[in-house]
């Protein structure tokens, strides 16, 4: 029976692991093959109701008969690509700034003795005899 944190956590786990899924993806322009993918199917769908397969194959992939979807996702991907930016790594500009390093003495600290209290004081025996695997 697992308590109810660890249910809770398992979940808030999962979720996290989602939303950097998604992230990712949408990081990468996967959002434009999903979005891709469903306008190439509701015209699949659409053509398969007016011609045959081969015939609908066809005219959804042959790029002639564009949706209203298939040119927002065109147009989407363009003014993406026009709003990505861009580093010039040769207009970096690095100013020089000495850096002075000081050693200061801590100003509290506590000495600490060692350890010499008799074999007497210590709160139990050794084992008689010694442990096998201390031995060997």
């Amino acid at each position: 029976m697992n308590a109810p944190g660890l249910k809770n956590s398992t979940v808030f786990r999962r979720i996290g692991h989602v939303l950097v899924l998604f992230a990712l993806l949408t990081a990468i322009g996967a959002h434009w093959l999903v979005l891709q993918s469903v306008a190439w199917t509701t015209m699949l769908a659409d053509n398969l109701r007016t011609t045959s397969l081969p015939a609908a194959v066809e005219r959804t992939f042959d790029g002639k008969h564009p949706r209203a979807l298939c040119k927002q996702i065109a147009k989407g991907k363009q003014t993406e690509k026009k709003t990505e930016f861009r580093v010039e790594p040769n207009k970096f500009e690095f100013s020089y700034s000495p850096a002075a390093f000081v050693f200061v003495a801590p100003t509290d600290f506590w000495e600490v003795s060692p350890f010499d209290a008799p074999a007497s004081l210590l709160p139990r025996a050794p084992p008689v005899p010694p442990p096998k695997e201390l031995l060997g």
